[in-house]
């Protein structure tokens, strides 16, 4: 908490008054309500959902209802609900395979068992403006929705039969929780990912395209990407045995990216990986390319001073909550801290023999 100056409570009162009353807008018009947003405003929620750290759909719409649609306020606020609310315990890692899925596409193959589901995407769209919404029209129903598969293949795993592609790494040590301790260099993967996936998603998408533009020299290809629900299990110690304890939605991206060998590696491809709450696709596929490129040193590869192989860099820049923070505690009082700069500057131009500008123009 920044605290500079005490006082001015009736203007604060005030200035919350006043925000009450901007964010409620012409009360001649119908108010939004939670689940409208929940429903209609749904990528805004799962970004939400996705950089707070927290997967509650009516908690991330209620968040953007009270910052007036200013998604990072949003997220600090569910950030900070989030610190209040008790920890039970820990979930089993979610199975993907399982994923029942509503989007699925490969670009690397185009036959794949499962099938390619185009699922509800903009990707297909004309991005025209579509009037019919500014007249509340109705929306016409999909005449036939692709049919989810309850379970489909990853598609790298095709080329892990034939060892074209690095394993999956497998790591039973238990991860460092990002949202219950600092961050920390070094970082290990486990780490880096879980700060890539609640970044901040234009800054995660800056470091991808940079990778795209050579600045890592890291080509890549979506070898899947799906979003779908998946069961969340949590073992019981009272039981003996795991029980689902819901579903969630996720986003899920898997990378293929060219690697020519190094001294210790073959030649073969290699994998970048993302995973994030929600239909967050754009975030999912940034996160795989810079998870990748921050892979250079244990795959052997050279350094080539991009910034998205800078872990420190990217790391310590990517989170909206603390960049927010520090960029806007500058507008806040700074009296004291001025006026001792301003009178070593008029020191140092008395010394210098500087006239006041006043002076002179007399």
């Amino acid at each position: 908490m920044y605290v500079a100056v005490k006082g001015g409570e009736r203007a604060i009162e005030n200035a919350h008054a006043w925000l009450a009353e901007e964010r409620r807008g012409d009360t001649s018009v119908m108010e939004l309500s939670v689940p409208q947003i929940r429903e209609q405003l749904a990528l805004a929620v799962n970004r939400v959902m996705a950089e707070g750290s927290l997967y509650d759909p009516d908690l991330a719409a209620l968040a953007i209802k009270q910052s007036r649609g200013d998604l990072i306020e949003a997220i600090f606020l569910i950030r900070a609900y989030r610190t209040t609310l008790p920890r039970f315990g820990a979930s089993q890692p979610i199975d993907t395979a399982n994923m029942t899925c509503d989007r699925r596409v490969s670009a690397t193959f185009k036959d794949v068992p499962g099938g390619q589901i185009l699922g509800p995407t903009f990707d297909y769209t004309h991005r025209l403006l579509d009037f019919k919404l500014a007249a509340d029209g109705e929306v016409a129903q999909a005449p036939q929705r692709e049919a989810a598969q309850a379970k489909v293949p990853h598609v790298t795993g095709f080329l892990n039969r034939e060892g074209l592609i690095e394993e999956a790494p497998h790591d039973d040590t238990t991860p460092r929780d990002l949202t219950r301790e600092p961050l920390e260099m070094p970082a290990d993967r486990a780490l880096r990912l879980q700060a890539l996936a609640r970044a901040d998603e234009g800054f995660t998408l800056s470091m991808a395209y940079s990778t795209q533009r050579g600045y890592a020299r890291n080509h890549a290809f979506v070898g899947e990407l799906r979003i779908g629900d998946v069961v969340v299990e949590m073992d019981i110690p009272e039981l003996g045995f795991a029980i689902d304890i819901g579903e969630i939605t996720v986003t899920e991206c898997e990378t293929v990216n060219q690697f020519k060998g190094s001294k210790t590696e073959p030649p073969q491809f290699t994998r970048g990986y993302g995973l994030v709450f929600g239909q967050t696709e754009r975030k999912a596929i940034s996160m795989a390319l810079v998870d990748r490129a921050l892979r250079w040193e244990e795959l052997g590869e050279d350094y080539v001073g991009a910034p998205a192989q800078d872990a420190e860099f990217v790391l310590y820049h990517s989170d909206n909550i603390q960049a927010t923070g520090f960029l806007e505690h500058i507008k806040l009082p700074h009296y004291v801290d001025f006026q001792s700069e301003l009178e070593l500057v008029r020191k140092l131009r008395r010394d210098a023999g500087a006239t006041p500008k006043q002076e002179a123009n007399e």
